[in-house]
């Protein structure tokens, strides 16, 4: 089970990847083009061209999960354009995957001074 916890990273690559790929070719994506670790634990969230599929992986201690959503309809329309890649909020992520616009949700920053 992958939990959206405010400690997760999640990271979500702009370009969109060859959704032919298995764990180890998007793990490879994940070194070169996010210049990150894939067994950091952080969730990386790939889109297909079409933007009608993302495919999420996480490693989570032991192996990798690799997840993949294909809408029945529609296409995702929001999708982060930074590049290469965006970190965005666990909240914010599932926006995204519900198909609405992930920079219009708002939200708490993740860390704020204690006064």
């Amino acid at each position: 089970m992958i939990a959206l916890s405010t400690r997760l990273r999640v990271w979500v690559a702009s370009e969109p990847a060859d959704f032919r790929c298995s764990i180890d070719r998007l793990a490879r994506r994940v070194r070169q083009t996010l210049a990150e670790d894939p067994f950091s634990g952080a969730l990386f969230v790939f889109r297909n061209r079409r933007r009608t599929a993302v495919k999420l992986l996480v490693y989570d201690g032991q192996g990798f999960w690799l997840c993949q959503k294909r809408l029945s309809q529609g296409r995702f329309r929001f999708w982060p354009e930074a590049s290469p890649g965006q970190v965005l909020a666990p909240h914010a992520l599932a926006v995204l995957l519900s198909g609405g616009d992930h920079a219009a949700a708002g939200g708490l920053p993740p860390w704020r001074a204690i006064a």
